[in-house]
């Protein structure tokens, strides 16, 4: 039987970043599920280049349980590796490779538990679901996670295998983010009735948008579990026009928010949206063409605590962890929850290690895994 590190390997040596298909690697695991006897089920990207797998082993009866990973990867570009990131590569413990830890370290025990989970008496299936494009957004689950709430069998809970070191987090912050385009008219500086400077209708709009952080600060709770303990909301590029003297055409920036659980994403989305046509109005009373174009990049919900909810009963039960806890970053774990689907997030390496050059996942996590695994087939068969 392939062991964890082994498959590990193999799911390295495919270069999955973001900005690649993922197809050939999404072949070989369905052909591996399906050679087992798992009932297979792809959900290709729109353009057909990428595609989700929901595989699911054993009986066809309701209460299963996911175990989901996403099989993309970031960049290596500009990154001072001392290995080749697509070999895995064993030191001291540890294996190196792109994507060893955030997320295919996951993904590895999940199939090299599968042909176990294939020959036991269990009495409720195991569900896999792979996704792709979750390092750009979370862009490729939610078809799957649609897909999988509208047919049988419907499972009772999600373990999303983001790296934690194999502790059980049960809520995270959300993630919406959206590239701004100002086009105005340009206008000799001195005649400011004459054009509509974007530059400066740009900036109106990003000094609301401080404000809106200041608002989210301000609406934390005492006791927030989160560090920093409020949802945020960041400017992190911005750019336009051509000189001092002259007004400015154009100009863009790109904003990230990230909502704590209590806090409306939404709603602060749809205010952004009325603020610009508010500001673009203004602006067409000097120079009709003009318009503020806002693009919603990513809108991932935060996963919600749910107080000893089914997957969060389930995971503490398998690793023994009681510990309260939350990370910042996000997940798919809030798309799974949305949808009506009791989850938490629990998985092999560490959130520190992600994305990082050398990124390696240490064998003793993988080892934890399994055994986490193991658990999961006793409680399946019981």
């Amino acid at each position: 039987m392939r062991t964890a590190s082994d498959w590990l390997a193999e799911l390295v040596s495919f270069d999955t970043t973001s900005r690649n298909s993922n197809l050939a690697l999404i072949d070989r695991v369905e052909s591996y599920l399906a050679e087992l006897g798992a009932e297979c089920h792809r959900i290709e990207s729109p353009d057909g280049t990428k595609a989700n797998l929901h595989a699911v082993l054993g009986p066809h009866v309701d209460g299963g349980v996911v175990l989901s990973g996403h099989t993309d990867v970031v960049p290596v570009d500009g990154q001072d590796w001392s290995t080749d990131p697509f070999t895995l590569t064993e030191r001291d413990g540890k294996l190196y490779g792109r994507g060893s830890c955030d997320m295919k370290g996951f993904i590895a025990c999940a199939l090299a538990k599968a042909p176990s989970f294939a020959k036991a008496a269990l009495k409720r299936p195991v569900h896999f679901a792979f996704s792709y494009d979750e390092e750009i957004g979370c862009l490729g689950a939610p078809d799957m996670i649609r897909q999988m709430a509208g047919h049988a069998p419907r499972p009772s809970c999600v373990i999303v295998g983001e790296p934690t070191e194999m502790a059980v987090v049960t809520g995270h912050k959300g993630l919406f983010s959206v590239r701004v385009e100002v086009t105005g008219k340009e206008a000799h500086s001195s005649l400011v009735e004459d054009g509509a400077c974007a530059v400066t209708y740009a900036v109106r709009l990003m000094n609301w948008m401080v404000e809106q952080s200041d608002a989210l600060k301000a609406a934390a709770p005492a006791d927030s579990p989160f560090n920093p303990p409020y949802g945020t909301l960041t400017i992190g590029q911005m750019g336009g026009g051509t000189a001092a003297n002259i007004l400015a055409k154009s100009a863009w920036f790109i904003s990230l928010m990230r909502p704590a659980p209590w806090d409306d994403g939404p709603g602060l989305g749809r205010r952004l949206m009325a603020e610009a046509a508010r500001l673009e109005a203004e602006m067409r009373q000097y120079a009709p063409e003009a318009r503020i174009e806002v693009e919603v990049r990513s809108n991932v919900p935060p996963l919600r605590p749910e107080d000893m909810g089914e997957a969060e009963t389930l995971a503490r039960a398998l690793t023994g962890d009681n510990s309260p806890r939350v990370v910042a970053y996000g997940t798919e774990g809030g798309q799974f929850q949305e949808a009506g689907f009791s989850t938490v997030i629990c998985g092999p390496g560490s959130i520190t290690q992600a994305h990082q050059p050398d990124e390696f996942v240490a064998i003793s996590e993988l080892d934890a895994c399994m055994r986490f695994l193991d658990k999961l087939e006793q409680r399946l068969s019981a």
